[in-house]
């Protein structure tokens, strides 16, 4: 067997002569190659092996069944539909002399190690006709994950018709029993974890709402049998990298195949690929740990920070925002929003964000959006006086735009009634009193944009909350180019993916937040353009300690924003300002409050709260999350943040109620160095890194909606 070695990419050949390919992470490995039939049949993936040999050999590691093809249900690792083939087809195609069936061959391999990432590239080519497909392989070996997409070609004189298009297809071990985890709920209940044995059949995780939605979100967990935990166990996870509809595919068979298939959903969707164009598949990316949970989210967390989110602000930390929303809702002028910044400045916010109701005819959720200039009755002079005044006071200037809507009373609607998604024989159904335009047309993403750049370089503003307050309805584009009407739904994240570019790339000190109606997109695709996710429209604390769970599962604290605020209508809870703090600590920190209300007392607390959380920010944003109690498993939370160093630790500790007189809890800390002494912050105790992990540090805490917070550092 001949190796070449390309930083942990491995070009081997079988005994037999056939290429095989092995990526190696620091603790994993994947591996397969061709077959006698010229197919991709996966090989393994899993823990590291010792020897190229130990992967074992391409080829059906299955018996020949009655009335079934060898090839049929074999291990291939991107199946197109045709032949004797009944699993979930990564590719559907139709040909423009009708045929639909797709014969896809291995061309070349090429191994790119010139960009951030080593990267595997295999060509396939259709037996036939000009289509090629390019799968790409990247591997971040420091963060133990694969990053899979693919690229098709037309290299004919012909349209093809793409009816099915997904990023990758993962083969778990064979014969085996598996446990799925995923994330879902609704506006208002988002990343909710739900687990369910995986049965014979399809389980589908899916968005068909034109966004990723609340509803489901594009992360997958699987372990085997339901026997991991946060701390051990087998677990293969993977997200995809995309906002728009998406569907993730968990199929098992009777022969033993688990598979988890994934990519832009073909709900209402062709892509007509003319000669000499190309279509590339958003981003699917995996891993394997053989350590939980815990280690899976970890190593997301890690990738998010190293290679996801925007470069100009990964390594900063994020600031201590407020949002004025709840001051006045639509109601805003300069003087309460002044008073408002008075007050968030006094509390030590960085940054002040006026929220709906500046602009248009704003002044409830019925008219205005699509107006994107100052309301003159409300700001007379403009927005700069205010952004001004809130420089003045120590503190940088956001604002709330939602871009991709309009409101059918508004003068952009009455311009523009064709710039939204429509059928003309059916009614524009309204949500929210709003609908939604098309993303997709050259015209209103230069409306878009021309609009956010002169918002953006005539007003010094630092961060924008970009909502999304709807799902698509009618999606319909009578203008469309002929065979393209599909389109529409990749369209848009195409163009809002533009937008966001340009806006970054023209204004580069300027942060964004994505919102859609809370946490209706969130993912890999559109964390490469903004800091930070509002997590939902519940604010209530205890509901977020629970989503929070969820949401780490598959996202980086530093991207989570909630904020500390006082009216918790969804619950009719009243839960401590240092509870709410606490909770809002856990990630990025906002404060939604309206601080015209709150006495001094108030005040003087939650200012000694903001400086604490400006102390261990650095742990909290960009160290290593440890869950170590979980509220869907008792009446205890506790999150740990590690600082890469080891040399400082933070446990944040939550008490839904007290039962039967108990009060006590210890927990065993995690990700310190065992030789290391630490003293927990304002007590005299010096524990063992080792104590701290084995016997734990005790939490004691009595009552309802109660909470603490610990802050070691290593001496």
């Amino acid at each position: 067997m001949s190796d070449s070695i390309h930083s942990a990419i491995v070009a081997s050949t079988s005994p037999a002569g056939r290429p095989i390919w092995l990526l190696e992470g620091k603790r994993t490995a994947y591996a397969f190659g061709l077959d006698r039939f010229g197919c991709l049949q996966h090989m393994y993936w899993g823990p590291r092996l010792r020897a190229a040999s130990d992967y074992g050999e391409p080829g059906p590691a299955l018996e020949r069944f009655a009335h079934e093809r060898v090839e049929g249900v074999s291990q291939e690792e991107y199946p197109a539909w045709g032949d004797i083939k009944y699993l979930e087809p990564c590719l559907k195609v139709a040909f423009a002399d009708g045929v639909r069936s797709v014969v896809l061959r291995y061309a070349k391999a090429a191994i790119l190690t010139d960009g951030e990432a080593p990267e595997l590239v295999i060509t396939l080519a259709d037996e036939h006709y000009p289509l090629l497909v390019d799968l790409h392989y990247r591997l971040w070996r420091e963060h133990d994950l694969i990053e899979r997409f693919a690229v098709m070609r037309n290299t004919g004189d012909a349209p093809i018709r793409l009816e099915q298009t997904l990023s990758a297809l993962w083969h778990l071990p064979l014969d085996e029993t598996y446990r799925l985890r995923t994330l879902g709920g609704r506006w208002g209940g988002e990343f909710q974890i739900s687990e369910v044995s995986v049965p014979l059949g399809k389980q589908i995780i899916e968005s068909r709402r034109g966004i990723t939605s609340a509803h489901a979100n594009p992360w997958f967990g699987i372990d085997r049998n339901g026997s991991a935990s946060e701390t051990h166990g087998d677990v293969w996870f993977g997200a995809l990298a995309y906002s728009g509809n998406w569907k993730i595919v968990v199929e098992r068979n009777a022969y033993g195949q688990t598979m988890v298939a994934g990519g832009i959903h073909d709900f209402d969707h062709t892509w007509k690929l003319d000669a000499g164009e190309s279509f590339t598949t958003p981003s699917f990316v995996a891993g394997f740990t053989a350590e939980g949970y815990g280690d899976a989210s970890r190593l997301l967390h890690r990738y998010q920070l190293d290679v996801v989110m925007p470069r100009s602000t990964a390594s900063t930390l994020l600031p201590v925002l407020y949002n004025s929303w709840y001051v006045t809702e639509f109601d805003v002028n300069f003087e309460n929003q002044a008073a408002a910044a008075r007050k968030a400045a006094d509390l030590g916010v960085e940054l002040f964000v006026m929220d709906d109701g500046w602009f248009g005819v704003r002044d409830d959720d019925t008219s205005g959006l699509g107006d994107w200039s100052v309301d003159k009755r409300k700001f007379p002079a403009g927005l700069t006086p205010l952004i001004e005044y809130v420089n003045s006071l120590g503190m940088e200037f956001g604002i709330w735009v939602e871009p991709e809507m309009v409101n059918v009373q508004s003068d952009l609607y009455a311009r523009h009634p064709d710039w939204i998604y429509y059928f003309p024989t059916r009614p524009r159904s309204e949500s929210r009193n709003q609908l939604v335009l098309n993303f997709g047309r050259a015209d209103v993403q230069a409306f878009v944009l021309s609009f956010m750049h002169e918002l953006l370089s005539n007003h010094k503003i630092r961060f924008v909350k970009w909502d999304m307050n709807r799902s698509f309805s009618e999606p319909g584009y009578p203008d469309a180019e002929d065979g393209r009407e599909r389109e529409v739904w990749v369209r848009h994240v195409q163009g809002l993916y533009r937008i966001f570019a340009e806006l970054r790339e023209a204004h580069p000190e300027v942060m964004f937040e994505s919102c859609s109606s809370g946490g209706g997109r969130v993912d890999l695709g559109i964390l490469r353009y903004v800091e930070d996710f509002w997590m939902s429209d519940n604010v209530d604390p205890l509901d977020n300690l629970l989503m929070y769970e969820g949401y780490s599962m598959a996202y980086a604290p530093k991207a989570k924003m909630m904020w500390v605020n006082d009216a918790f209508h969804w619950t009719n809870r009243s839960p401590s300002l240092t509870f709410r703090f606490h909770q809002a600590m856990t990630g990025a920190l906002g404060v939604g409050a309206n601080l015209l209300r709150w006495n001094a007392e108030e005040m003087a607390e939650a200012r000694e709260h903001i400086a604490t959380y400006k102390r261990i920010r650095p742990i909290v944003q960009h160290g290593s999350l440890y869950r170590l109690a979980s509220l869907r498993q008792g009446d205890w939370a506790a999150f740990q943040y590690v600082s890469a160093d080891a040399t400082e630790t933070v446990v944040l500790v939550f008490l839904h109620a007290s039962r039967y007189g108990a009060s006590r809890r210890w927990l065993r800390l995690q990700g310190l160095a065992p030789d290391a002494q630490y003293r927990i912050e304002g007590a005299e105790t010096v524990l063992s890194g080792a104590a701290l992990m084995a016997r734990g540090v005790q939490i004691e805490l009595r009552g309802d909606l109660q909470s603490t917070l610990l802050h070691l550092k290593r001496l």
